[in-house]
């Protein structure tokens, strides 16, 4: 199949590039830069010149595919109107790709993140995000790809959680380990019992290989290794690990600390994959978050 990719050279789209190449697929991935060219020729992928906010590169990249992978997503969360602003230009783009795929039952997979929901739930693949929580935001994106289906797309969407973790993280772990290092405590939030769920992105890229190549339209799966982990025994790892002190903070204190990611950080939001082992046969079979953080690897000045 020949698969067109966004987001092909980040974090976890180049390991859905290696995947499906090793998988036999053809790969054409979008390269905003030189640098992201050269990275889609090395691991062996086609290279079609464009980005999110020209959808004329999206339309001419879907055109030429049988099916598409979106992984592509501005990550600025400097302010919640950032990320509302990346949400917006992340809808935009599932539409322009599924304007072209209506009608020709082409596989479209789109990303998605596990629902927000009431502390105390765990958020299960037929969950939506709670109204009141601000990474609702998102679901927009979400709901028209489910739509697509009615348009003639086997359209599906992968969720990821809160961590995709491996070596190369940029994400939201690393992010609470460089503030550990600068403020000489390794936060948590009241009394750190909220969870967040973690997967590791090569499991994460088997289930996107998998949605492509199998998912019925209209489906959405839950790409999660780790259901829930409590925020204090990560806080409590990386301060191990850094020589610093593990302290609770306030919701105020870590917003001011941590700026989005306080907001992150205070969100109890475990998750589940069961319904999504159950109906795929997709199981996680790399190292969980812990394990990862033990390894050491997210504490080299290389990571």
């Amino acid at each position: 199949m020949r698969v067109f990719v966004t987001g092909a050279t980040g974090f976890i789209g180049s390991a859905v590039v290696r995947e499906l190449l090793d998988a036999g697929h053809t790969v054409t991935g979008l390269a905003r830069s030189d640098t992201s060219a050269e990275a889609l020729t090395a691991a062996g992928a086609a290279v079609h010149r464009g980005s999110l906010d020209d959808p004329d590169s999206l339309r001419r990249g879907a055109a030429a595919a049988d099916g598409a992978c979106h992984l592509a997503f501005v990550h600025d969360f400097s302010e919640l109107s950032e990320f509302a602003a990346s949400c917006a230009l992340d809808l935009r783009a599932i539409e322009t790709i599924g304007e072209v795929f209506a009608g020709t039952g082409k596989p479209f997979v789109v990303t998605s993140g596990t629902p927000g929901l009431d502390r105390g739930r765990v958020a299960t693949e037929e969950d939506l995000a709670a109204p009141e929580s601000f990474v609702s935001v998102r679901q927009p994106s979400e709901v028209a790809a489910v739509a697509l289906a009615e348009r003639g797309v086997r359209s599906s969407v992968v969720r990821l959680p809160r961590s995709v973790h491996g070596t190369g993280d940029k994400g939201l772990v690393p992010g609470l380990i460089a503030v550990a290092r600068q403020t000489g405590r390794a936060a948590y939030v009241g009394d750190g019992t909220n969870r967040w769920p973690a997967v590791h992105r090569l499991d994460a890229a088997r289930l996107y290989r998998w949605a492509l190549e199998s998912a019925p339209a209209g489906t959405r799966y839950h790409a999660v290794g780790d259901e829930g982990l409590p925020m204090r025994d990560i806080a409590e790892l990386i301060a191990t690990r850094l020589g610093v002190r593990a302290a609770s903070v306030t919701a105020d204190e870590a917003a001011g600390t941590l700026g989005f990611l306080g907001r992150v950080a205070a969100l109890d939001c475990p998750a589940s994959s069961t319904l999504t082992q159950k109906r795929t046969g997709w199981q996680p079979v790399e190292v969980g978050l812990m394990a990862d953080l033990e390894a050491g690897h997210y504490f080299d000045d290389a990571q």
